[in-house]
């Protein structure tokens, strides 16, 4: 049983001319106990999937589902009370003027005072809080008002947790190590969660599988593994991660096919990678290749090179942006213990183990 599932979801805003689409044709599911991400820049769509999940937006079509149960159609919007869906806001929403546990208790109405107060501590204490329950959110750091806002969200029980940006009010060099803390703590209650980001660091250290959002849509719902090295389309490519694109030529030689590009040829071993390949190719067989950082060496013995036109430090690396012959570039990463000046040129190869092309420009 699914604990979410969206099947072709439209909705827009607006009238007559000034219509605007912002969910068009949005389907993905979500499994229980699963950890799913909407990745996306601004302006994609994330946030309003999160309303229309929760009953704060009503749809113009499709369905939405919460664990099988129809919650969302047009005509028919459950209103969110009744869905037992947990979100936590971007900003957290906390009360200012009640302490820890009285916000962690808030929603826990139903329950006498003495059995939502033990719940309420379990949870602060699953969250890492213990002892903060009679403190108040401005005496509390970002990080710890994250996590009141996760144990307010939590002790209802909900079906589906939603995370909206949930570690945009952090400092970006705590946002991964929270986002694999906060991973392993739904990972613990079994809860199912679905969070929205346009930052893909914590999109991969969080979840289970991650939709790449653009235009209202999901362009690919997958691992982070298969998003990086086997994107369906060059805007998920050009999103995820970073890389570059040549221009290559698919031959064969005998009984093997390769790619032949301008810094040397890749064999295509992948029986899927192959046929993405044929697909892809232009009646001369020309295709666009996908070569990221890590597929592209530096190897001094090598005699095809490129200029170094940028560099980027990254302690243990260097991300050097190389300019090739053609003009082209292509990006590779580099032990930093190798510290090569702008308009050097260093000696490059090719060792990928994924070939990913597309259809020529």
């Amino acid at each position: 049983m699914s604990a979410l599932r969206l099947d072709q979801v439209i909705l827009s805003f607006g009238d007559g001319p000034e219509r605007r689409s912002v969910l068009d044709r949005l389907s993905f599911q979500l499994e229980e106990a699963a950890i799913g991400c909407l990745l996306g820049a601004s302006g994609s769509g994330k946030t309003t999937v999160l309303r229309v999940i929760a009953g704060f937006q009503s749809i113009d079509h499709g369905e939405i589902y919460i664990r099988e149960q129809l919650v969302s159609k047009h005509g028919k919007t459950l209103a969110p009370e009744q869905r037992q869906v947990g979100i936590v806001f971007q900003d957290y929403a906390l009360f200012p003027h009640l302490s820890v546990l009285d916000n962690v208790t808030f929603g826990l109405r139903k329950l006498s005072k003495e059995a939502a107060s033990m719940q309420a501590l379990d949870l602060l204490e699953l969250v890492g809080l213990a002892g903060f329950e009679h403190r108040y959110p401005h005496e509390l750091s970002g990080g710890q008002q994250q996590r009141v806002a996760l144990a307010r969200a939590l002790a209802p029980r909900p079906h589906l947790l939603l995370l909206d940006e949930p570690f945009s009010n952090l400092d970006p060099a705590l946002r991964e190590r929270l986002a694999m803390d906060l991973r392993d703590l739904l990972k613990r209650h079994g809860t199912t969660a679905l969070l929205v980001t346009h930052d893909q660091h914590e999109a991969f250290a969080l979840a289970d599988s991650v939709g790449v959002m653009s235009a209202g849509r999901v362009e690919q719902w997958d691992t982070a593994w298969r998003l990086y090295h086997q994107p369906r389309s060059r805007r998920v490519a050009n999103f995820v991660g970073q890389g570059s694109f040549l221009h290559a030529q698919l031959i064969q030689r005998e009984g093997k096919s390769l790619l032949e590009t301008e810094i040397g040829e890749l064999a295509i071993q992948d029986p899927s990678d192959l046929a993405m390949a044929a697909a892809s190719a232009d009646a001369q067989g020309r295709v666009m290749v996908l070569l990221r950082p890590d597929d592209v060496i530096h190897d001094d013995a090598s005699p095809i090179t490129g200029e170094i036109i940028r560099k980027a430090f990254r302690g243990a690396q260097f991300m050097y942006a190389l300019r090739l012959p053609s003009g082209s570039e292509v990006l590779t990463l580099v032990p930093s213990h190798h510290n090569h000046d702008h308009g050097e040129a260093i000696g490059i190869r090719l060792d990928a183990d994924h070939v990913v092309t597309f259809r020529p420009e």
